[in-house]
């Protein structure tokens, strides 16, 4: 299902690989993408064991429950079945599976329905957090 590979030093940017998706809503989705990166991007895992705003559930569990909608987004996009997004034992690497189902989503010539779905689903889990 991933459609990029590793740069030496690390995972290439969502933007890097996809260059926005060629629309203004997919360079939203990038754009959201990368400030949600940076803003968890250096937690610890205490942080994110913290519980997020709103709803009943911990920081890690919401940015997972936006890494399987974005997957989601990506697999109908492709006509591919839904799979699950396995859920690591180190949170930390959730800003990396976050980078790569975006990137999956932008390389899958979405609808804007699906894009602008995938931008407002951002936007909410970044003001949760």
């Amino acid at each position: 299902m991933c459609k990029i590979g590793k740069l030496e030093g690390g995972v290439r940017r969502v933007r890097d690989v996809v260059g926005g998706g060629g629309t203004e809503r997919g360079v939203e989705v990038v754009r959201g993408v990368e400030l949600l990166v940076g803003q968890v991007s250096h937690w610890q895992q205490p942080r994110w064991s913290a519980p997020a705003s709103v709803g009943n559930v911990s920081r890690a569990d919401l940015v997972h429950r936006l890494v399987q909608e974005i997957a989601n987004l990506a697999a109908d996009a492709e006509g591919q079945p839904r799979r699950a997004v396995p859920r690591l034992d180190n949170d930390l690497a959730l800003p990396d599976q976050l980078r790569v189902v975006a990137a999956d989503l932008l390389a899958a010539d979405p609808s804007e329905e699906a894009l602008t779905r995938a931008a407002t689903e951002v936007a909410a889990t970044r003001t949760a957090l």
